[in-house]
This record gives C-alpha cells, structure tokens and sequence, in this order.
C-alpha cells in the first residue's frame, strides 16, 4: 500500500483538507476579515477573531495582465484582486484561462482552484490557490 503524498499549502489561509477554501481573522465585534495574524481589528479596534472560512466563489473586481517578473516566473499572467461571495478581498491570479487580455472583464465570475507550485526532496507538494472563469 502507498502511502499518501503530503501536501502543504503556501500560504495559512489556504485549506486543503475537504474542498479547499480560503480562511480569515473574522473580527467578533464588528467583522472585518483579515488574513494575516492580528492584535487588533483595523477597522474597530477590538482585539477578538474567530476564523472563518471564506466562499470559493467570487467576481473579478481588478486584474492586469503581467509581462515582467522575477527570473523563473512564467509570464505573461493575470493578476486580479477578487471579492469573494458572502465577504472577502483576496488578490490571487487567474489560471488555466490564458493572458488574452479580451477573455477577462470587471465583474467576471470565477471560482477557487488549488495547483502544486513546488516539490521539495522529500516528496512534499507545496499547494498555491488562484481562481478560474465560471
């Protein structure tokens, strides 16, 4: 019997486990979401969150398409800031659509998708997110 092959996702907003979904510092007072590690709510001041996981659907409210990047970056690519259905900003690329810039529009509908981006030598698979067209 082969043992399963591990996988971590790059960022800790990211969970594998059932369907993959994104997950945020919900603020208990007023509910503000954030994904990185807070002392206090940016917006209240209060200092209690809850984690709360996100939808996995959303509409495209930004999006460029990249022609320079770092050595060893593909490109060109799509970069969009996405607001998720139900609450959520998340800045993630848009894959598997290719980079005509006449495929994508403001308010586009796309959905949550999970790829490996990475193997070290052990055999772990480092997991990414980014969206793609509904």
């Amino acid at each position: 019997m082969s043992e399963a092959k591990k996988r971590i996702p790059v960022v800790d907003y990211l969970v594998l486990e059932g369907d993959p979904h994104l997950v945020a510092q919900a603020c208990t007072s007023c509910g503000a979401l954030f994904f990185d590690r807070r002392n206090a709510c940016a917006r209240c001041g209060k200092v209690e969150f809850e984690r709360k996981a996100l939808a996995t659907t959303g509409t495209v409210r930004s999006f460029t398409i990249v022609h320079r990047a770092a050595p060893n970056v593909p490109v060109p690519y799509v970069s969009s800031v996405i607001e998720l259905d139900g609450g959520g900003v998340v800045k993630g690329n848009i894959v598997d659509a290719g980079s005509d810039a006449e495929k994508f529009e403001l308010g586009m509908k796309v959905r949550l998708t999970t790829f490996a981006c990475g193997l070290d030598e052990e055999g772990t698979e480092a997991v990414a997110f980014g969206f793609t067209p509904v």
